[in-house]
Protein backbone atom coordinates (compact mmCIF):
# COMPACT_ATOMS: atom_id res chain seq x y z
CA UNK A 1 0.00 0.00 0.00
CA UNK A 2 1.26 3.52 -1.34
CA UNK A 3 0.96 6.68 0.89
CA UNK A 4 -1.66 7.81 -1.03
CA UNK A 5 -3.80 4.33 -0.37
CA UNK A 6 -2.73 4.81 3.23
CA UNK A 7 -3.63 8.12 3.47
CA UNK A 8 -7.19 7.46 2.52
CA UNK A 9 -7.46 4.43 4.26
CA UNK A 10 -6.83 7.49 7.15
CA UNK A 11 -9.22 9.33 6.32
CA UNK A 12 -11.80 6.81 5.83
CA UNK A 13 -10.86 5.86 9.37
CA UNK A 14 -11.56 9.28 10.87
CA UNK A 15 -15.07 9.70 9.02
CA UNK A 16 -14.55 13.25 7.62
CA UNK A 17 -18.14 14.61 7.62
CA UNK A 18 -20.72 15.21 5.15
CA UNK A 19 -22.25 17.94 6.67
CA UNK A 20 -19.53 20.72 6.51
CA UNK A 21 -19.08 23.94 6.21
CA UNK A 22 -18.84 26.08 2.76
CA UNK A 23 -15.26 26.72 1.64
CA UNK A 24 -14.43 29.70 -0.81
CA UNK A 25 -10.80 29.91 -2.26
CA UNK A 26 -9.64 33.55 -3.44
CA UNK A 27 -7.14 33.68 -5.64
CA UNK A 28 -5.36 35.72 -8.48
CA UNK A 29 -2.85 35.37 -11.44
CA UNK A 30 -0.37 38.12 -9.37
CA UNK A 31 -0.15 39.80 -6.96
CA UNK A 32 -1.26 43.77 -6.01
CA UNK A 33 -4.60 43.00 -6.97
CA UNK A 34 -6.29 43.36 -4.00
CA UNK A 35 -7.39 39.59 -3.46
CA UNK A 36 -6.59 40.10 0.27
CA UNK A 37 -8.58 43.30 0.57
CA UNK A 38 -11.70 41.60 -1.03
CA UNK A 39 -11.05 38.61 0.56
CA UNK A 40 -11.24 40.16 4.47
CA UNK A 41 -14.13 42.95 3.56
CA UNK A 42 -16.13 39.78 1.69
CA UNK A 43 -15.89 37.53 4.79
CA UNK A 44 -17.13 40.70 7.24
CA UNK A 45 -20.39 40.86 4.51
CA UNK A 46 -20.66 37.38 5.13
CA UNK A 47 -21.16 37.88 9.06
CA UNK A 48 -23.79 40.55 7.77
CA UNK A 49 -26.30 38.18 6.32
CA UNK A 50 -26.00 35.66 9.60
CA UNK A 51 -23.05 33.12 8.32
CA UNK A 52 -20.32 32.27 11.18
CA UNK A 53 -17.31 32.94 9.08
CA UNK A 54 -13.34 32.50 9.46
CA UNK A 55 -10.70 33.07 7.02
CA UNK A 56 -7.77 30.90 6.67
CA UNK A 57 -4.50 33.18 5.24
CA UNK A 58 -3.12 30.99 2.92
CA UNK A 59 -0.22 32.89 1.91
CA UNK A 60 2.38 31.58 3.75
CA UNK A 61 4.89 33.29 4.90
CA UNK A 62 3.50 36.96 3.80
CA UNK A 63 0.28 37.14 6.04
CA UNK A 64 -1.74 39.78 3.95
CA UNK A 65 -5.01 39.52 5.85
CA UNK A 66 -2.92 40.06 9.60
CA UNK A 67 -1.04 42.51 8.58
CA UNK A 68 -4.42 44.16 6.91
CA UNK A 69 -5.65 44.00 10.61
CA UNK A 70 -3.20 44.96 12.70
CA UNK A 71 -3.37 41.81 14.65
CA UNK A 72 -0.93 39.46 15.59
CA UNK A 73 -1.75 35.67 16.02
CA UNK A 74 -0.70 33.41 19.02
CA UNK A 75 -0.70 30.43 16.85
CA UNK A 76 -1.09 29.40 13.15
CA UNK A 77 -1.57 26.18 11.07
CA UNK A 78 1.44 24.85 12.31
CA UNK A 79 0.53 24.89 15.90
CA UNK A 80 -2.19 22.49 15.33
CA UNK A 81 0.17 20.07 12.90
CA UNK A 82 2.87 19.97 15.40
CA UNK A 83 1.92 21.37 18.46
CA UNK A 84 -1.62 19.67 19.57
CA UNK A 85 -3.25 22.99 19.33
CA UNK A 86 -6.92 22.47 19.30
CA UNK A 87 -8.71 24.68 15.89
CA UNK A 88 -10.12 26.81 18.40
CA UNK A 89 -6.92 27.77 20.03
CA UNK A 90 -5.24 28.79 16.52
CA UNK A 91 -8.22 30.56 15.57
CA UNK A 92 -8.25 34.72 16.43
CA UNK A 93 -10.56 36.89 16.63
CA UNK A 94 -11.47 39.39 14.50
CA UNK A 95 -13.63 42.51 13.76
CA UNK A 96 -17.39 42.06 13.19
CA UNK A 97 -16.93 38.47 14.90
CA UNK A 98 -15.18 37.33 12.61
CA UNK A 99 -12.40 34.39 13.07
CA UNK A 100 -8.72 34.38 11.00
CA UNK A 101 -6.21 31.26 11.05
CA UNK A 102 -2.60 32.06 10.12
CA UNK A 103 -1.23 29.45 7.72
CA UNK A 104 2.53 29.62 9.09
CA UNK A 105 4.23 27.60 7.00
CA UNK A 106 1.86 24.88 7.34
CA UNK A 107 0.85 23.29 3.88
CA UNK A 108 4.99 24.12 2.95
CA UNK A 109 5.69 21.14 5.96
CA UNK A 110 2.81 18.91 4.69
CA UNK A 111 5.10 16.73 3.03
CA UNK A 112 6.72 15.59 6.36
CA UNK A 113 3.45 14.52 8.15
CA UNK A 114 3.72 11.15 9.93
CA UNK A 115 0.27 9.09 10.08
CA UNK A 116 -0.72 10.39 13.45
CA UNK A 117 -0.26 14.23 12.43
CA UNK A 118 -2.48 13.89 9.41
CA UNK A 119 -5.43 12.07 11.82
CA UNK A 120 -4.98 14.87 14.28
CA UNK A 121 -4.49 17.51 11.84
CA UNK A 122 -8.28 16.01 10.04
CA UNK A 123 -9.93 15.23 12.87
CA UNK A 124 -9.69 18.98 14.43
CA UNK A 125 -10.62 20.50 11.08
CA UNK A 126 -13.48 18.36 11.33
CA UNK A 127 -14.09 20.67 14.11
CA UNK A 128 -13.78 23.83 11.97
CA UNK A 129 -16.58 22.41 10.06
CA UNK A 130 -18.78 22.83 12.96
CA UNK A 131 -17.56 26.31 14.16
CA UNK A 132 -18.08 27.97 10.68
CA UNK A 133 -20.47 28.59 8.42
CA UNK A 134 -18.56 29.51 5.39
CA UNK A 135 -14.64 29.51 5.60
CA UNK A 136 -12.58 32.18 3.10
CA UNK A 137 -9.26 30.72 1.88
CA UNK A 138 -7.12 33.56 0.69
CA UNK A 139 -4.43 32.01 -1.36
CA UNK A 140 -0.86 33.48 -2.10
CA UNK A 141 -0.96 35.58 -5.48
CA UNK A 142 0.66 33.63 -8.74
CA UNK A 143 0.92 30.06 -9.65
CA UNK A 144 2.74 28.57 -6.91
CA UNK A 145 2.25 24.73 -5.96
CA UNK A 146 0.40 25.70 -2.58
CA UNK A 147 -1.89 27.96 -4.58
CA UNK A 148 -2.43 25.36 -7.36
CA UNK A 149 -3.05 23.08 -4.75
CA UNK A 150 -5.79 24.82 -2.78
CA UNK A 151 -7.56 25.90 -6.01
CA UNK A 152 -7.61 22.09 -7.03
CA UNK A 153 -8.80 21.07 -4.28
CA UNK A 154 -11.92 23.00 -4.09
CA UNK A 155 -15.57 23.49 -5.39
CA UNK A 156 -15.99 27.54 -5.30
CA UNK A 157 -13.21 29.86 -6.42
CA UNK A 158 -13.21 33.61 -6.59
CA UNK A 159 -10.46 34.68 -9.38
CA UNK A 160 -9.95 38.10 -8.47
CA UNK A 161 -8.51 40.34 -11.99
CA UNK A 162 -8.00 43.88 -12.54
CA UNK A 163 -7.87 45.68 -16.26
CA UNK A 164 -3.88 45.44 -16.55
CA UNK A 165 -2.18 43.40 -18.71
CA UNK A 166 0.24 41.10 -16.62
CA UNK A 167 -2.82 40.46 -14.48
CA UNK A 168 -5.12 39.72 -17.38
CA UNK A 169 -1.99 37.21 -18.32
CA UNK A 170 -1.57 35.53 -15.00
CA UNK A 171 -5.24 35.00 -14.26
CA UNK A 172 -4.97 32.79 -17.52
CA UNK A 173 -1.58 30.81 -16.65
CA UNK A 174 -2.92 30.27 -13.22
CA UNK A 175 -6.15 28.58 -14.77
CA UNK A 176 -3.87 26.81 -17.68
CA UNK A 177 -1.51 25.56 -15.43
CA UNK A 178 -4.59 24.47 -13.14
CA UNK A 179 -6.07 22.81 -16.62
CA UNK A 180 -3.16 20.37 -16.71
CA UNK A 181 -3.18 19.23 -13.31
CA UNK A 182 -4.03 15.44 -13.16
CA UNK A 183 -6.27 15.52 -10.34
CA UNK A 184 -7.98 18.97 -11.73
CA UNK A 185 -11.44 17.82 -12.67
CA UNK A 186 -13.85 21.14 -14.06
CA UNK A 187 -17.13 19.10 -13.13
CA UNK A 188 -15.96 19.36 -9.32
CA UNK A 189 -15.32 23.35 -9.53
CA UNK A 190 -17.03 26.53 -9.84
CA UNK A 191 -14.81 29.86 -11.07
CA UNK A 192 -16.23 33.46 -10.84
CA UNK A 193 -14.03 36.18 -11.45
CA UNK A 194 -14.06 39.52 -10.28
CA UNK A 195 -13.20 42.68 -12.07
CA UNK A 196 -10.96 44.41 -9.42
CA UNK A 197 -10.02 48.29 -10.00
CA UNK A 198 -11.96 48.97 -13.23
CA UNK A 199 -12.94 52.76 -14.16
CA UNK A 200 -16.66 51.43 -14.59
CA UNK A 201 -19.19 48.61 -14.54
CA UNK A 202 -18.64 48.11 -18.49
CA UNK A 203 -14.88 47.95 -18.38
CA UNK A 204 -15.09 45.29 -16.06
CA UNK A 205 -17.52 43.53 -18.24
CA UNK A 206 -15.40 43.73 -21.08
CA UNK A 207 -12.58 41.93 -19.32
CA UNK A 208 -14.47 39.54 -18.11
CA UNK A 209 -16.13 38.15 -21.14
CA UNK A 210 -12.32 38.74 -23.30
CA UNK A 211 -10.49 36.64 -20.71
CA UNK A 212 -13.92 34.04 -20.61
CA UNK A 213 -13.92 33.83 -24.43
CA UNK A 214 -9.80 32.71 -24.58
CA UNK A 215 -10.52 30.41 -21.47
CA UNK A 216 -13.29 28.59 -22.96
CA UNK A 217 -11.38 28.42 -26.54
CA UNK A 218 -8.14 27.30 -25.36
CA UNK A 219 -8.79 25.68 -21.84
CA UNK A 220 -12.22 24.38 -22.23
CA UNK A 221 -13.48 26.10 -18.80
CA UNK A 222 -16.28 28.44 -18.37
CA UNK A 223 -16.39 30.80 -15.58
CA UNK A 224 -18.57 32.80 -13.83
CA UNK A 225 -18.99 36.60 -13.43
CA UNK A 226 -19.39 38.13 -9.88
CA UNK A 227 -19.05 41.75 -10.82
CA UNK A 228 -17.14 44.68 -10.99
CA UNK A 229 -15.46 46.87 -8.08
CA UNK A 230 -14.69 50.43 -8.88
CA UNK A 231 -11.02 51.81 -8.62
CA UNK A 232 -11.24 53.79 -4.93
CA UNK A 233 -9.05 55.48 -2.99
CA UNK A 234 -10.39 55.14 -0.05
CA UNK A 235 -9.70 51.69 -0.24
CA UNK A 236 -6.06 51.82 0.13
CA UNK A 237 -6.54 54.08 2.75
CA UNK A 238 -8.75 51.53 4.64
CA UNK A 239 -5.59 49.18 4.18
CA UNK A 240 -3.24 52.37 5.61
CA UNK A 241 -5.19 52.33 8.51
CA UNK A 242 -5.66 48.51 9.26
CA UNK A 243 -9.09 48.85 8.98
CA UNK A 244 -11.68 46.81 6.82
CA UNK A 245 -12.83 49.22 4.46
CA UNK A 246 -16.59 47.86 4.90
CA UNK A 247 -16.42 49.15 8.48
CA UNK A 248 -14.61 52.82 7.90
CA UNK A 249 -16.27 53.87 4.73
CA UNK A 250 -19.28 51.56 4.37
CA UNK A 251 -21.44 54.06 1.55
CA UNK A 252 -18.43 53.88 -0.78
CA UNK A 253 -18.90 52.24 -3.71
CA UNK A 254 -16.58 49.24 -3.33
CA UNK A 255 -18.50 48.59 0.37
CA UNK A 256 -21.71 48.96 -1.86
CA UNK A 257 -20.38 46.13 -4.08
CA UNK A 258 -18.89 43.72 -1.60
CA UNK A 259 -22.20 43.51 -0.25
CA UNK A 260 -23.86 42.87 -3.05
CA UNK A 261 -21.20 40.25 -3.87
CA UNK A 262 -22.43 38.69 -0.19
CA UNK A 263 -26.10 38.43 -1.22
CA UNK A 264 -25.32 36.82 -4.62
CA UNK A 265 -23.28 34.46 -3.15
CA UNK A 266 -25.43 33.14 -0.35
CA UNK A 267 -27.71 32.93 -3.39
CA UNK A 268 -26.12 30.68 -5.25
CA UNK A 269 -25.60 28.52 -2.17
CA UNK A 270 -25.87 25.51 -4.59
CA UNK A 271 -23.69 22.64 -3.01
CA UNK A 272 -25.60 21.63 0.13
CA UNK A 273 -25.99 18.80 2.68
CA UNK A 274 -23.44 15.63 2.04
CA UNK A 275 -22.42 17.06 -1.45
CA UNK A 276 -20.83 19.81 -0.11
CA UNK A 277 -16.96 19.41 0.64
CA UNK A 278 -15.84 21.24 3.62
CA UNK A 279 -12.41 21.94 4.80
CA UNK A 280 -11.49 18.87 6.15
CA UNK A 281 -12.15 17.28 2.93
CA UNK A 282 -10.37 19.88 1.19
CA UNK A 283 -7.22 19.49 3.57
CA UNK A 284 -7.98 15.56 2.54
CA UNK A 285 -7.49 16.11 -0.80
CA UNK A 286 -4.73 18.48 -0.37
CA UNK A 287 -2.50 16.06 1.16
CA UNK A 288 -3.83 12.86 -1.00
CA UNK A 289 -2.18 15.28 -4.19
CA UNK A 290 0.92 15.98 -2.51
CA UNK A 291 1.51 12.13 -1.34
CA UNK A 292 0.91 11.23 -4.84
CA UNK A 293 4.12 13.20 -5.71
CA UNK A 294 6.21 11.32 -3.34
Amino acid sequence: MDQAERLREIVKANNVPKMSARVITVTSGKGGVGKSSISLNLAIALTHEGYRVVIIDGDFGLANVEVMLGIHPTYNLSDLIYRNKSVSEIITKGPEGIGFISGGSGIQEMNELTKYQIMYMIQNLAELDELADIILIDTGAGISNSVLEFVAASTEVLLVTTPEPTSITDAYALLKTLNRKSDFDIKDITIRMISNRVSSEEEGSDLYRKLNTVVDRFLHLEMDYLGAVMQESNVSKAVMHQKPAIMLYPNIQFSKKIKTFAKILCEKDDIKGENRRGIAQLFSRLLLSKNKKN
